[in-house]
């Protein structure tokens, strides 16, 4: 990968680890399927005016919008209201590198097999401090995250299937899609659409301002940026950068909410870590 290409992908996992206080802060005014429905809502109807449809069929756009928007980040969102941290969250997440590498394919070396278990290996510690009620998770958002990372990997082989088309139009475009499913659950799960409008014009300039990031920093930026490399490379050449993400997520709520960081949550997040440098460098070699 180039080094302006690592550049960008440097600059995505930023914008994606920081996200998750970002995130938290939406949460704190709006119910979650509300926050994605805005998010997805601002990403799309404003830019379609004057961007075009980029040349991928329609059952592609509606493909990926749905896994990304009701699949990845409705389900991440639900499970961080209430049920994971955001650090753990940036971390379990990760998951999607593995799940991204095995669902397209590509021939697993013996030495990504045992990236794959040290990863395993931090999931499972996470998973165990989960049933054991440890700070910052429960089962439940273990369960949804992962749910959430699957979800995010069906998404990047929509994306690369796409092929080298306009990642910034392919977001727009794709955005739309998430909202009728997204839009459902909001009213199905979180009140009728007075108590939502209601909602919404009482949530304060600071929450409207977690929407507009969401949606332009985080979904147009972030995943233009990360599809357009997807189509320019091997998944498991791009994938693994997202090996940072974890260390802006549980900085930065570390930073700003006072997250603990225990010695097993440390211990589980370098295991993950680990597996996925040696992935990293097993697909550089």
């Amino acid at each position: 990968m180039p080094v302006s290409h690592l550049l960008l992908a440097l600059a995505v996992v930023a914008v994606w680890g920081t996200n998750f206080v970002v995130i938290k802060w939406g949460l704190a005014e709006l119910p979650p399927f509300l926050l994605a429905t805005l998010r997805f809502g601002l990403s799309s109807l404003p830019f379609m005016l004057f961007i075009r449809r980029p040349a991928t069929p329609w059952w592609r756009l509606a493909a990926f919008g749905v896994l990304l928007g009701a699949g990845q980040f409705g389900l991440l969102f639900l499970a961080m209201k209430a049920d994971i941290s955001p650090g753990l969250a940036s971390l379990v997440v990760q998951a999607q590198v593995f799940i991204t590498i095995v669902l397209a394919g590509q021939r697993v070396r013996p030495i990504q097999l045992g990236a794959f278990g040290l990863a395993l290996a931090g999931m499972g510690w996470i998973g165990w401090q989960a049933h054991l009620g440890g700070a910052g998770i429960s089962l439940v958002g273990m369960g949804l995250v992962l749910s959430a990372a699957f979800c995010w990997s069906l998404a990047n082989l929509v994306a690369r299937g796409a092929g080298k088309v306009d990642a910034l139009g392919f977001m727009v475009w794709s955005s739309l899609f998430a909202l009728p499913p997204l839009l459902l659950m909001t009213i199905l799960f979180e009140g009728g659409a007075g108590h939502l409008v209601a909602v919404a014009s009482a949530a304060s300039a600071a929450a409207w301002a977690t929407v507009a990031w969401q949606a332009v920093g985080n979904t147009l930026f972030g995943y233009g940026v990360w599809n357009w490399l997807l189509a320019r490379h091997p998944p498991a050449t791009v994938t693994p950068a997202a090996l940072l993400v974890p260390v802006f997520g549980m900085g930065a709520s570390a930073l700003v909410f006072g997250e603990a960081l225990p010695g097993w949550k440390l211990g589980a997040a370098g295991l993950v870590m680990a597996g996925l440098a040696l992935n990293l460098w097993a697909a550089s070699r």
